[in-house]
């Protein structure tokens, strides 16, 4: 979920970043009219994100460079997978290659790990969602990513809704009082999540009628007794500590989401290359 006018921006810093004054070594060695044919290749099994923005940064430095993207963001490849081609002139090709393989990397290894962690919870009835954990300047591509891995996202940004936690609880002398004076206020369409890291405080947001309640690094057996507090009467959100180990356990207890920022702040950018065809 991006906007491909905000895309263009980033790539222009993303370029600037790396050319410098000017990619030097394909001054100097490169002949302004060689022609040169290029494809992007999966080094290894991998889930796709990014395959357009990669393809965005060819044609922001070089309009008249021929890109064809020869997958989709989502798709499972295996090892050897034809990714996109480029065609034109080599220069050009030359000086973008890093940049365009940079973000289709990072954003692959998100997807791919955040796949994992989807599969880790196949057949249970919970969902996972990422979190605003996002590195900055890349947050709206790391949460796209995330989807493409087959998680749903949470907040995109602290407009997005209303999330009272523990300190915003302290300040207002509790649940009860925090939740009556966000509504003064709340958009009619936006909900309301209370975080919740005890079950007395479960209690007292069931009463506030909240829409959800984040269980906020809870034991699993304090989660199974939530889920049964609660009864179906708001949305349960685990969060806190979830790990690939330890997520299974978690989604088995019957809550509805499983809210993580590993797949974002641990995956490891994916092996793909740029060969000459």
């Amino acid at each position: 979920m991006y906007d491909p006018f905000v895309i263009q921006r980033l790539i222009d810093t993303w370029l600037a970043e790396d050319i410098g004054a000017c990619d030097l070594t394909a001054q100097v060695m490169i002949e302004p009219d060689e022609v040169g044919a290029f494809h992007m290749n999966a080094r290894e099994s991998i889930v796709i994100a990014g395959i357009d923005v990669a393809a965005a940064v060819f044609k922001r430095y070089d309009p008249s460079l021929e890109v064809s993207a020869l997958v989709r963001d989502g798709a499972r490849v295996e090892k050897g997978a034809r990714l996109l081609d480029v065609r034109g002139a080599a220069r050009s090709i030359l000086t973008t290659e890093r940049t365009a393989l940079n973000i289709i990397q990072r954003m692959s290894g998100i997807a791919t790990e955040t796949a994992r962690y989807v599969e880790a919870i196949r057949g249970t009835h919970a969902r996972l969602i990422d979190t605003r954990k996002t590195t900055p300047g890349l947050r709206m591509l790391e949460k796209h990513a995330s989807s493409c891995g087959g998680a749903l996202n949470h907040r995109l940004g602290l407009d997005g809704g209303v999330m009272i936690k523990d300190n915003h609880i302290a300040v207002c002398g509790g649940i009860a009082k925090a939740v009556e004076r966000a509504r003064r206020l709340l958009p009619v369409l936006t909900k309301l999540e209370v975080e919740c890291d005890r079950l007395d405080q479960v209690r007292e947001a069931v009463a506030a009628n909240v829409d959800v309640i984040m269980l906020d690094n809870m034991s699993v057996p304090d989660m199974a007794e939530a889920v049964k507090l609660v009864a179906g009467r708001a949305k349960l959100e685990a969060s806190g500590g979830i790990r690939m180990e330890t997520i299974r356990p978690i989604a088995e207890t019957g809550v509805d989401y499983i809210s993580t920022s590993r797949p974002q702040q641990s995956a490891p950018a994916v092996d793909i290359g740029l060969d000459e065809s």
